[in-house]
């Protein structure tokens, strides 16, 4: 009898990260929904699942908190009995200058960026099973040296080094640790701010002029985290449609 796979998503109540948790549960794995504040958006996430015949959990945790992250793995413990798949799609994001940057605002991104990327791949360091999978979530800004991205490029390349590293600090345990790079995707997060000329010229940016959609995201994040992406390890996957 196969074991039935369990995925921690994080950031999974809205954008990204709930493509991604709806889409995992698509393929047969059972979700805890991780979100940081909004647990009716959370709720609707999992009953989105639910629905569909999957099953779920929310769990509110702020990543970079490593008792509240250890809770969420011990409720996907209790709950569905181990953790096979880890994604972690929290994120912040700040704009603005670097002569311009609030010194707080750097401080707050990078505790929920890198800090909460460390948080979250520790935690799976030590309780994936054999076999299991994660996966990361950086930015195709890195390559693209946009001005006011500083702060937020900075906190994206610490995630694709942790990232990196911790594949190859896993030798010998069957787990596969990659970082997902997104190009301009139309969320929430992405569209904040910008006004209508703003998100055309940066929707024909790639060859494929247009945006990406959460989803385009999250079945790459699905391909790495199932069987068909077994042999894909310690890689850096620039999902943006093609921009260079």
């Amino acid at each position: 009898m196969t074991e039935q796979r369990v995925a921690v998503v994080t950031g999974a109540s809205r954008g990204i990260g709930r493509a991604i948790a709806t889409t995992l549960a698509a393929s047969g794995l059972d979700v805890v929904v991780g979100y940081a504040g909004s647990r009716t958006a959370a709720d609707e996430v999992a009953a989105e699942i639910i629905r569909s015949g999957g099953r779920a959990v929310i769990a509110q945790a702020d990543v970079a908190d490593e008792k509240a992250v250890a809770a969420m793995f011990d409720l996907a413990e209790s709950t569905f009995g181990g953790v096979d798949v880890v994604v972690n799609s929290a994120g912040r994001m700040s704009l603005a200058p670097l002569a311009e940057l609030d010194l707080a605002e750097l401080d707050e991104l990078h505790r929920t960026n890198i800090r909460g990327t460390f948080v979250v791949a520790r935690e799976a360091a030590r309780r994936l099973r054999d076999g299991g999978a994660i996966v990361t979530l950086s930015s195709s800004v890195l390559g693209l040296r946009l001005p006011t991205y500083s702060a937020y490029a900075a906190s994206k390349g610490a995630v694709e080094a942790i990232t990196l590293i911790l594949a190859r600090e896993l030798r010998g345990r069957d787990i596969t640790v990659n970082t997902v790079a997104p190009g301009p995707t139309a969320t929430e997060l992405f569209l904040d701010g910008k006004d209508e000329q703003t998100v055309d010229r940066m929707a024909k940016q790639p060859p494929l002029e247009r945006l990406g959609t959460p989803a385009d995201i999250a079945r790459v994040v699905a391909f790495l985290a199932g069987p068909e992406g077994r042999w894909v390890n310690g890689q850096l996957l620039r999902a943006n449609g093609g921009i260079v």
